[in-house]
């Protein structure tokens, strides 16, 4: 780690317990007034500390809320994970659930049974979002300044001969998948794997997040993955209606459009 990430994390947790001078702050650091003035200047800018009517340090807003955001996706995992063990259990490929974060779509959790596939993924992972089944489930019910921030950071690299290549292109799968209601990736990422994906909905009736199944292409073609939708859409649902959703008049017909 890096002395002066290690020196603003230090400085975090010290400003945590109670608003702190200056002084006392670079005493901590054991390192010069100025030096810990230019690390807490930048931790100002960033929102990650802020000073009272005293002048003294204590933690930002922003801090605080990325802490309440923090603590959501975890809770919001806890509801999730027993459902998408189940759903992994019962067709016996891997099962991920991602979520937006900022300008990314992070992996927080996943089920892996030992005869599936092994993913790179990890949880906490960047989502890559031009290839990935759970980034397109995701962006296609967004609002539209949230979406674009998150598609600035695509870079569309051709990785295989499937790969989508452009936003505009991209833009277009989103279409579909805003129809239909469910997303895949038809060998996008590698050639190996295809999933579909679904999104979650809580209780604004926002996107929260999105559950995928991948599997091997040679075992399990995406023709026959398609087959799972139902189950995939069950589950989705399930999770949801938990999370406080309700649905729109005909929203329960999507388990019988998507078979």
């Amino acid at each position: 780690m890096s002395q002066t990430v290690a020196r603003a994390i230090q400085i975090l947790e010290y400003c945590s317990a109670h608003p702190r001078s200056l002084k006392d702050i670079a005493a901590d650091l054991g390192v010069h007034r100025t030096t810990a003035s230019r690390i807490l200047q930048t931790m100002m800018d960033a929102g990650f500390v802020r000073t009272d009517e005293r002048g003294l340090y204590g933690v930002g807003f922003r801090l605080a809320g990325l802490a309440q955001s923090a603590l959501e996706q975890f809770d919001l995992r806890s509801v999730v994970h027993p459902h998408i063990v189940r759903l992994s259990e019962q067709l016996g490929h891997t099962v991920q659930f991602a979520v937006p974060e900022s300008t990314h779509i992070v992996y927080v959790d996943k089920v892996e049974p030992q005869e599936a596939i092994s993913l790179n993924t990890r949880i906490g992972g960047f989502v890559v979002i031009h290839t990935a089944g759970v980034s397109k489930a995701i962006l296609a019910f967004m609002d539209g300044a949230r979406r674009d921030a998150i598609l600035d950071t695509a870079t569309f690299e051709r990785r295989t001969p499937t790969s989508i290549t452009s936003r505009p292109e991209f833009m277009k799968r989103l279409d579909t998948v805003r129809k239909r209601g469910w997303a895949e990736d038809n060998g996008e990422f590698d050639v190996v794997s295809n999933c579909i994906a679904a999104p979650v909905w809580d209780h604004a009736d926002r996107v929260a997040g999105a559950i995928s199944i991948t599997t091997f292409r040679e075992k399990t073609g995406l023709d026959e993955l398609r087959q799972s939708v139902p189950d995939l859409l069950a589950t989705t649902m399930s999770i949801s209606l938990e999370l406080g959703w309700k649905p729109k008049a005909g929203e329960d017909i999507r388990l019988e459009r998507a078979g």
